[in-house]
């Protein structure tokens, strides 16, 4: 009896702790949501989904344009959370101390003196589910946090052709699959 109670148990345990990262993040998000310092941005699914059938629509015959609207529709949604009125490298360590690290895996770290900068990812079935930016340097924080489903080459595409914040950061680094030429 006690081994068939403790196969529900485990399954339920290890539910628990995959949805616990998303908790995390939203956790590191919700904690800050009502501090002026911060400025807050979150853009919804329907919103991506409205802007992407906007330049499918209007696209005529520029098939790039048309490329980028069912690229932006596999945006499920963005959230940013960034100050110029803290002490970047503090909530950076704290951003990154939430994190399970072995759910990420790094595309571009870039350290300097005094300010640190990573681009993670995080896949599943061979597609970046979620794609986060963590900044912070002296008097400066940004943690960018986007979802969706996409490819490598989908996410090079959306460095080079949008205005999506956070991506003008991701388009200097190396492109490619995993992010390495």
């Amino acid at each position: 009896m006690r081994k068939i109670l403790l196969i529900p148990i485990l399954l339920f345990a290890f539910i628990i702790k995959a949805q616990a990262q998303d908790d995390a993040i939203q956790r590191f998000f919700s904690k800050y949501m009502d501090d002026d310092r911060f400025s807050r941005v979150y853009i919804s699914p329907k919103m991506m989904q409205m802007a992407g059938g906007f330049l499918k629509s209007n696209a005529g015959t520029d098939k790039d344009s048309e490329d980028l609207g069912v690229l932006i529709q596999k945006v499920k949604g963005i959230r940013i959370l960034s100050s110029d009125e803290v002490d970047g490298m503090t909530f950076y360590k704290e951003a990154m101390g939430t994190l399970t690290k072995n759910k990420y895996e790094d595309l571009m770290i870039v350290e300097d003196k005094g300010s640190s900068l990573k681009f993670m990812v995080r896949e599943e079935g061979g597609l970046v589910k979620e794609l986060m930016m963590i900044s912070g340097e002296k008097g400066d924080f940004t943690l960018l946090s986007m979802l969706g489903s996409f490819t490598y080459e989908d996410l090079n595409l959306l460095a080079e052709k949008t205005d999506i914040p956070g991506m003008d950061m991701y388009g200097k680094g190396s492109k490619g699959p995993k992010g390495v030429k």
